[in-house]
């Protein structure tokens, strides 16, 4: 298997302003790739309609996609600042699988040394989730929630079939809801992980099979 070359690009997507900010402003040992980061705004819709915009050109043709940014823990345990690495996003249009989970968890590890990494089923919403709605959202299998990476990783296979992958990092758990005491600096921890998280997105990319001609 070769490596992916420096010529295919990765896009990696987020929603928020402070999101990118985090990215941009973070650690970026290790790029040799061409990259670029999306800000497409909050909620599926506007993330379907940017990803979509962005891949249309052709130099997107053979893009690699990874979405990431914040996320709402589900399962008891999960703490502010730990990262989850979705195997599958899924929302009620459908299920996308992602590739190369077990690189992405081995280069987390490497780059956020002593925060926990999650694996597992990254399901989508289209509004906020609080309260009994978690545990509603936890029976179906999922281990967190967001409100892009669902729409960005369909929308992504949708412009044509590349590799697609979802790192959320954990903002909001079942015992430190954004509503209570303690939010401030569990927004802080989430927020220093995310700046870190860039050089295992770049051995994530490396890692990729040359696209079929």
């Amino acid at each position: 298997m070769r490596p992916r070359p420096a010529s295919a690009p990765l896009l990696i997507v987020c929603a928020l302003g402070i999101e990118r900010f985090a990215l941009r402003t973070g650690d970026r040992g290790g790029a040799g790739a061409r990259f670029s980061v999306l800000r497409t705004g909050m909620g599926p819709r506007a993330a379907e309609r940017s990803v979509a915009d962005r891949l249309a050109g052709p130099e997107m043709t053979e893009a690699a996609v990874l979405a990431t940014g914040f996320c709402a823990g589900l399962a008891p345990g999960m703490h502010p600042g730990d990262l989850v690495v979705a195997e599958e996003t899924r929302d009620e249009r459908g299920t996308v699988p992602c590739v190369s989970t077990d690189l992405l968890v081995k280069e987390l590890r490497r780059a956020v040394p002593g925060r926990t990494v999650h694996t597992g089923p990254l399901t989508g919403s289209d509004h906020v989730v609080r309260g009994p709605e978690r545990a509603d959202l936890m029976a179906t299998g999922a281990i967190a929630v967001d409100m892009e990476s669902a729409a960005t990783l369909r929308s992504a296979v949708g412009a044509g079939p590349r590799p697609v992958a979802a790192v959320r990092v954990v903002v909001d758990a079942p015992e430190h809801e954004l509503v209570r005491i303690g939010t401030l600096r569990g927004g802080i921890s989430a927020f220093r992980v995310l700046r870190s998280v860039l050089p295992a997105f770049f051995e994530w990319h490396r890692s990729l099979p040359l696209p079929r001609r």
